[in-house]
Parts: C-alpha cells; sequence; structure tokens
C-alpha cells in the first residue's frame, strides 16, 4: 500500500467562518502529523453545508493520501462530516451496536436516558474502523479507501486530541519514513525585504544541499520569522541540514536575530538578565503597563523584574519619577529627553541595574505634524550608559503600543549582549 506522505486538514462547522470562533485544531494535527514525518499540504474550513463538505472533501482526496476532517459528528442536524463522506466513498451507513451501548452508558453514568439523536453517532460507514472517544459520545472514524485514508474526528479539541492519539500507531504504520525538521529564527529590527534581501543568496544553496532545505518569511507584528525546514529518511541528517542553515542565516542577518529556539524576546531578555545577576524597572506612558506585563509572563521573572510605573500624565512623570517639569514644557512628553529622564528616574528609585524609560502618541488622535501618531520615544538606562531612540510606528493603537513594547524589550537585549 502506497506510503502517507501529503496530509490535508478540514475543519467543519459554521461558526469556524464567523469571527467569534478560530480552528485551532488544525495547527495540533499539524505538529502531530509532522512528527511522524507526514506534510500537511492544504487546510480548509468549510461550514455545516452538505454540498460544501463534499466538495471540499472532494478536492482534497484528489491532492493528498490522507485527509483528516474535524467537526460535524455530533447528534444533530447539522453534523453532516459522516453522512458526507459515506456518501463520497460510496459506503452506506450502518449501525454500531457497541457505540449505542457505550454512548447509553455515558448517559447512565450520569443518570440520564440518551436523547434519540444521538443513535446517529452509532451510524458508521461500512468497512470504516471506529476509533474509541474515551472523553465524549463520538468516536472517530479511519475510512481506508485503496491507498488513501479519510480520519474522521470529533471538533471539541479534547475530544478531538483524545481520538487523534488512537490512531497515531495506524499512522505511524503508514508515514513514509520521512522525517521533517524544523527551525524558527525570530528577527527583530529589520523589515521584511531587508531581510529577504540578506538572505536571497542562501536559498540558492540551501535548494541544491544533499538535503534540500526550504525557507519561508513570514512577518508579524514587530518581528520578522525565518521558518526552515527539511526531509529526511535520517532524522539526523534533517536536524543538521536545519541546524546548518539557521546557522548560515543567522550569520547573515547578525544580532537581528534574537531567537532561533522558539524563544520569545521577553524570555531572552529574561535570561540574560539571570545570568548576569541584574535586575531591572520599568517607566511606561504609552504602553500602559505592557511591557512590563510581557516581561512578568515568564516564569520566574521575580527574580529581576523590581517594580514598574504607569505615568500617563506629564504630572505623574514629574512626581514618580523626578522628571523636571520645565523638561516637559520645553521638549514635550514625548521626546528624548523626556525618555531618558525617565528610565534614569525609575531606575534610581528602584535602585535597580538597569531602568526602561517609554513615552509616546498611541492614537488615534493626539498627533502633530512635528510628532505624528506612532511616535515613541523610548531609553534603557545602566550604570554606564544610556541609549534611547525615537521611533516612528505605523499601525493602529494596540499595534503601535506593541512595536513600542517590542523596540524597548529589544534595546534592552541588545544592551546586554554588548
Amino acid at each position: 500500500m502506497r506510503p502517507i506522505g501529503r496530509a490535508a486538514i478540514l475543519a467543519v462547522g459554521s461558526e469556524l467562518l464567523t469571527p467569534a470562533r478560530i480552528d485551532t485544531n488544525s495547527l495540533f494535527i499539524t505538529e502531530q502529523l509532522n512528527l511522524l514525518g507526514i506534510e500537511v499540504v492544504f487546510k480548509g474550513v468549510v461550514g455545516d453545508d452538505r454540498d460544501e463538505i463534499g466538495a471540499a472533501l472532494g478536492a482534497a482526496l484528489a491532492r493528498t493520501d490522507l485527509v483528516v476532517c474535524t467537526g460535524g459528528l455530533g447528534p444533530t442536524d447539522d453534523d453532516l462530516t459522516r453522512d458526507v463522506a459515506a456518501a463520497l466513498l460510496g459506503r452506506p451507513l450502518e449501525e454500531d451496536p457497541r457505540i449505542d451501548d457505550r454512548i447509553r452508558a455515558r448517559f447512565a453514568a450520569r443518570g440520564l436516558n440518551m436523547p434519540g439523536i444521538n443513535r446517529r453517532q452509532a451510524m458508521v460507514p461500512r468497512g470504516a474502523r471506529v476509533l474509541e472517544n474515551e472523553v465524549g459520545t463520538a468516536p472517530g472514524l479511519w475510512i481506508q479507501q485503496k491507498d488513501q485514508v479519510v480520519l474522521l474526528l470529533p471538533g471539541p479539541p479534547r475530544e478531538m486530541k483524545a481520538v487523534l492519539s488512537a490512531a497515531m500507531g495506524a499512522l505511524k504504520e503508514r508515514a513514509d519514513g520521512v522525517t521533517i525538521a524544523r527551525a524558527v529564527l525570530r528577527i527583530t529590527g529589520r523589515t521584511e525585504s531587508h531581510t529577504e534581501e540578506v538572505l536571497r543568496p542562501l536559498y540558492v544553496e540551501w535548494a541544491q544541499a544533499p538535503i534540500p532545505v526550504v525557507a519561508t518569511i513570514l512577518a508579524s507584528l514587530g518581528q520578522i520569522e525565518l521558518h526552515l525546514s527539511a526531509r529526511s529518511r535520517s532524522r539526523a541528517e534533517a536536524e543538521a541540514a536545519v541546524r546548518t542553515a539557521a546557522g548560515q542565516a543567522a550569520g547573515a542577518v547578525g544580532r537581528d536575530v534574537y531567537s532561533s529556539d522558539g524563544r520569545s524576546l521577553e524570555q531572552v531578555v529574561g535570561e540574560l538578565l539571570v545570568a548576569r545577576g541584574l535586575t531591572i524597572a520599568v517607566a511606561e506612558s504609552c504602553t500602559g503597563g505592557l511591557i512590563t506585563s510581557r516581561l512578568t509572563d515568564v516564569p520566574g521573572s521575580s527574580r529581576y523584574v523590581n517594580r514598574a510605573v504607569v505615568v500617563y500624565a506629564d504630572e505623574a512623570k514629574t512626581a514618580l519619577l523626578g522628571v523636571p517639569a520645565e523638561m516637559i514644557a520645553r521638549h514635550g512628553a514625548v521626546s528624548d529627553e523626556v525618555a531618558r529622564a525617565m528610565a534614569g528616574g525609575i531606575r534610581a528609585r528602584a535602585a535597580t541595574d538597569l531602568g526602561i524609560g517609554v513615552t509616546g502618541i498611541a492614537g488615534p488622535g493626539g498627533g502633530t505634524v512635528q510628532k505624528p501618531v506612532g511616535t515613541v520615544a523610548i531609553a534603557v538606562a545602566s550604570p554606564d550608559e544610556t541609549r534611547s531612540r525615537v521611533f516612528r510606528f505605523t499601525g493602529d493603537r494596540a499595534q503601535v503600543k506593541f512595536h513600542a513594547s517590542q523596540a524597548a524589550l529589544d534595546m534592552v537585549r541588545r544592551m546586554l549582549e554588548a
């Protein structure tokens, strides 16, 4: 039988086509399939419509060896996945009394009678293998269609994970034995196009290597991610190829790479502070506490985070940090001078090794021609120096705040790595 190398994932449910719900199941399924060397080449979300589900399932089967569907296995009229798959594959539905008994027992254990509609969940496409669901009523179904497999999983994440776990042994037997190794470099301080320009000469080298490495650049808020992957029947070879490529990329991009092992910027900063035995305090205006929140999201951050103040009003900057009122009047609250005074003020009052000061205009109002919305002044003070910079960020209020927090943390990282 042909090995399974390529897979598609279909998430079924009209609620997933609204802003109220997000398909997270496919992320977990992709991770599990990749561990077996099965590459996910297509994902889709389809509503509770018989024709749409059939079209999506048919298109996925035309392209892949394995199609994993989540959702639509419940007892109600809009749970159509089982019915559509059976019809598309030409397999009549037949009641499995063992499933019916198990569902009845689950209801009885709660002192309830099983509603009649739950009998739908005991209907199985002819020839399908039933995958037990230990945490819910809807079983999973493994349908072998010549060399291809259609795997139907429940939609609730807890149930999906339990049933997928039951299918992993069979999937491993059918996998093609290829290992997929991955690495992600996180980059901040440069744009996507600048990153691409620096890395482009390496793409040809990676593509022509004995174990080719595929690179994808993704731009996200405040950072760039370089995703590297390699496939080989030898896990060691695949991992070595990715490791070599990651090292070359880091060498080309330089200090703008802050993580090559999945760590967030706040984790990197925290580990640098711990390694050097340093403490930090934060004075925030436009970021409203976001920098401190990110720092303290890291377990154990009490070892290095001493205190923080949100000084939104000019009077607060003077009263709590000692920023001279005449400085604010002369240069404006959003200025390099005030950011430096804030960083030095919080550091002195907290008696810490480092101090951060951030002041800016997050918008949507408050900007001027000289200082438009997105203008943010950031300073980091240490015993030996104070570094500062005025940034011009783009985006809405939340985006400006995040950009500012990212830039502030990155300034700390660069000072500590110097």
